[in-house]
């Protein structure tokens, strides 16, 4: 709940490394410079409602958040924001952020620490190779257009009932004696993207803690997945993208990259490799005897029309008349409760793990402002910093939209 806030972050939250590391350059800026960096961060946490806030993205919030100061408060086991600027180097300054890459922010006592080696004369991440907010906005609308396998208006038909309040979300109580879903036009699964998808659903054991055993038949049904989505017009669009963004020099370390970051193994509990970052955004987790994850509106369905899913509420709806579109919800899952959800409505399985992936690698540890059909839209994602994959790739921790 908000009010939790308040409270110091778990142990393992922020690990020593990355606090440490923040505190030397901080500290190393101090001395050079004669100034106090304290209070550069500027950024307002609601983990139950899965929302970040910054004054510089909801100007409309800034007199709420005058009323009452900011409190940070990172998501357990989740690092709260990046500090290197790989990638990053002649980014904009956005208060949000935990450490800057921009022309200036040696000056201003606010850099990353490793900063003059990624954004100095001979770093890897030339300021020509970042990805700009602008870029990201233009982007994400180009891949909205080119959802062509997306629902279409009469493919889904919703009943949102009651939309729930701030003050309903925790109550738990089934406030829509109807299912949320009144029809989907199943025509759609047949699809080769949507197919490939549904068939990873069935994969994995939703209790954290219980290793995950990975069959040669669902390593088959991976790169199924891959080659699917990556035949489509909207996932070749975001590989020229970061090709010539310096992030890929071929399609074949893409589709390998994809593979580690969304499928590689990870432990969320004592050490099993229990998780993976398509696992917990598409198909769903239980932790600690809360719903973890789940943001897919297919998975969604599919259990919904089995009766393991519970539609409760909602709490927000968005702006657009058509798909994708995008609820903010509340369910519960064989008994186990989501506070509150988000997620697309109608869109293609490629389109998400596209969207998903753009942020993640453009603004991992931080909200992704994009837009889509004219509307502005934020995608948060964060990386999971207790193990990296072989090749030393950052996994996948959690992806989704954020619904105020």
């Amino acid at each position: 709940m908000p009010g939790d806030c308040g409270r110091a972050p778990d142990s393992d939250a922020l690990s020593r490394r990355d606090s440490d590391a923040l505190s030397r350059r901080d500290s190393l800026c101090r001395l050079r410079h004669g100034r106090d960096t304290a209070g550069d961060r500027d950024t307002l946490w609601d983990t139950d409602r899965a929302t970040l806030w910054d004054k510089a993205t909801l100007p409309g919030l800034a007199r709420e958040r005058e009323r009452s100061p900011p409190v940070l408060c990172p998501p357990q086991d989740l690092y709260t924001a990046p500090d290197s600027c790989e990638g990053r180097c002649g980014e904009p300054f956005s208060a949000g952020d935990a450490c800057h890459c921009h022309r200036g922010c040696d000056t201003e006592c606010n850099c990353c620490e490793d900063h003059e080696r990624h954004c100095g004369h001979e770093g890897f991440s030339r300021s020509r190779d970042s990805i700009s907010g602008q870029e990201l906005l233009q982007l994400s609308e180009q891949l909205y257009g080119l959802d062509h396998n997306k629902a279409r208006p009469g493919d889904i038909v919703l009943n949102p009932q009651h939309l729930a309040g701030p003050d309903e979300t925790g109550d738990k109580q089934d406030l829509s004696p109807q299912p949320l879903y009144k029809f989907v036009n199943e025509e759609l699964f047949s699809k080769p993207t949507y197919a490939s998808f549904i068939k990873l659903l069935d994969n994995y054991q939703r209790a954290t803690g219980r290793e995950e055993e990975v069959t040669a038949e669902e390593l088959q049904e991976q790169d199924r997945f891959l080659q699917e989505v990556m035949r489509t017009e909207l996932m070749e669009k975001l590989f020229v993208f970061l090709q010539g963004k310096n992030r890929y020099s071929s399609q074949q370390e893409f589709l390998q990259d994809l593979k580690e970051i969304w499928f590689g193994l990870y432990s969320r509990g004592d050490g099993e490799r229990d998780s993976s970052g398509f696992e917990h955004v598409f198909s769903g987790e239980v932790k600690k005897g809360k719903v973890s994850g789940f943001h897919n509106w297919i998975r969604f369905y599919l259990l919904e029309k089995q009766g393991v899913v519970n539609y409760f509420s909602h709490n927000f709806n968005g702006p657009w008349d058509t798909y994708p579109d995008v609820l903010g919800l509340q369910f519960s899952w064989d008994g186990f409760y989501k506070e509150v959800g988000s997620a697309f409505i109608g869109s293609s399985p490629e389109f998400e793990f596209g969207l998903y992936t753009l942020c993640f690698l453009a603004r991992p540890g931080r909200a992704c402002h994009l837009s889509l059909g004219g509307h502005p839209l934020s995608v948060q994602t964060y990386p999971w910093t207790k193990s990296t994959s072989a090749s030393g790739r950052s996994f996948i921790a959690t992806a989704y939209v954020m619904s105020p």
